[in-house]
């Protein structure tokens, strides 16, 4: 590619991108600086549906002797801002052409665009609508992928995700949790999809605790009115661990590799159903823990309530669940959620009990209303509830509460007691 073809295409249109795609068959391939480029499908999974729902085109390139070039030293090739555009349009251009191709009158394409495309050129060019015109392909069929990184320009940024979204097409935000990454980019740009970056299944798959944050980061994003995409499975753990996590699609190499024979791609689905049938052998064999803490300690917990409708002293009356090694501490609070008399610490949470956390220790009419455990309790009497683990603030350790609201002189008092999530742990 001259640099003088370069400097005359600010901004290139297909009347002049069109010669540098040749078509061969069924496919289409392009040539680019010597190089000859051809389009991977990789596919995208619904884990509720159980099928394909999409595909991410990857460009993959060649050299004369058909050795492959790898992607990151094709991107490398542009000396200027004019040719990067060129190839960027170029790939999309190469992408849509293929995937028209294809008998598939349903799923997405998912169309990776350069930051610094984004950043640099103009949302107002009509390059992409008239793509999507000229090749026929239905703009409710196009994701566009936005990689996760800073950028100069976040208000050109902005217009520019609204441009595609008042062509129709669907957005998403690529390598989210990685490098600089935060919600506020989900906030500004409202992202369709949200896709994962495989470092955070990485973590989760050697620590539980990272495990715990996927799910929730999942969670929030949905609150957020994302759907989330879990890219990198490599493994059936990783596959499980997507599952549990709730993230609604998968991709990655553990379903199917990105595949340059294109025809081949509809007759190769995942057996996700399969996967699904061993998650729920998993939940029915290890069953909930938390239910399993209910019915342990249902029996020493209603003694408990019984003693003090009887009025022995909290002391007396816990005496059984303190000496549980898994129990740190029992309390009561009143109808309001306020906190009675002082909380009762058992003698190995004392011992080990972390000093950097002695602020928070003392807990006398602490107000509890905000915790859900204290609001169910309130709401259904006589049941006994139990939380998820989360962080306890009163030493930060992670621990589950059990709470049950009884009648005492005609009110409601409410009696909690937190159990070490890892008995293990320091609390």
């Amino acid at each position: 590619m001259s640099h003088s073809l370069t400097e005359i295409l600010p901004a290139p249109e297909l009347d002049l991108l069109s010669p540098m795609l040749t078509q061969q068959g069924d496919s289409w391939t392009a040539d680019f600086r010597g190089l000859k480029l051809r389009t991977a499908l990789q596919p995208i999974y619904s884990i509720s549906h159980k099928r394909t729902v999409g595909y991410e085109a990857l460009i993959r390139a060649f050299d004369n002797d058909n050795a492959a070039v790898l992607p990151m030293h094709l991107f490398e090739l542009p000396d200027t801002d004019a040719e990067n555009l060129l190839l960027d349009r170029l790939c999309r251009y190469l992408h849509i052409r293929n995937y028209s191709g294809i008998k598939d009158q349903l799923n997405w394409l998912f169309l990776n665009v350069s930051p610094r495309v984004v950043t640099s050129g103009s949302q107002s060019d009509s390059f992409f609508g008239a793509l999507l015109k000229k090749t026929g392909l239905p703009p409710h069929r196009i994701v566009m992928e936005i990689v996760e990184q800073p950028t100069d320009d976040a208000e050109r940024l902005k217009d520019t995700v609204a441009y595609y979204r008042k062509l129709g097409c669907l957005t998403a935000i690529d390598d989210f949790g990685a490098g600089h990454s935060n919600f506020e980019r989900i906030w500004n740009l409202s992202p369709d999809i949200v896709k994962l970056d495989r470092t955070l299944l990485t973590r989760a798959t050697e620590d539980q605790r990272a495990r715990q944050i996927l799910n929730g980061m999942v969670s929030l994003l949905h609150q957020s009115g994302c759907l989330v995409l879990l890219e990198g499975v490599e493994t059936r753990d990783q596959a499980m661990i997507a599952i549990d996590a709730g993230v609604d699609f998968v991709q990655g190499f553990y379903f199917r590799r990105p595949c340059l024979e294109l025809e081949e791609l509809p007759h190769t689905p995942a057996d996700l159903e399969e996967l699904l049938q061993e998650y729920k052998k998993r939940k029915q064999i290890t069953q909930d823990p938390t239910q399993q803490l209910v019915n342990y300690f249902n029996g020493p917990f209603r003694r408990a309530i019984e003693r003090l409708q009887d009025g022995s002293l909290m002391s007396q009356a816990c005496f059984e669940l303190l000496n549980h090694p898994a129990v740190s501490r029992c309390y009561l609070a009143d109808d309001k959620g306020i906190q009675i008399e002082d909380t009762l610490v058992s003698d190995s949470a004392i011992e080990k009990r972390d000093p950097r956390f002695r602020p928070l220790e003392n807990t006398t009419s602490a107000d509890w209303f905000r915790q859900q455990y204290l609001r169910q309790a309130l709401a259904q009497p006589e049941n006994l509830h139990v939380t998820t683990p989360y962080l306890c603030v009163t030493g930060a350790y992670m621990c589950v509460t059990l709470s049950l609201a009884y009648e005492h002189k005609g009110r409601l008092q409410v009696l909690c007691c937190d159990i070490l999530a890892n008995p293990h742990q320091t609390p």
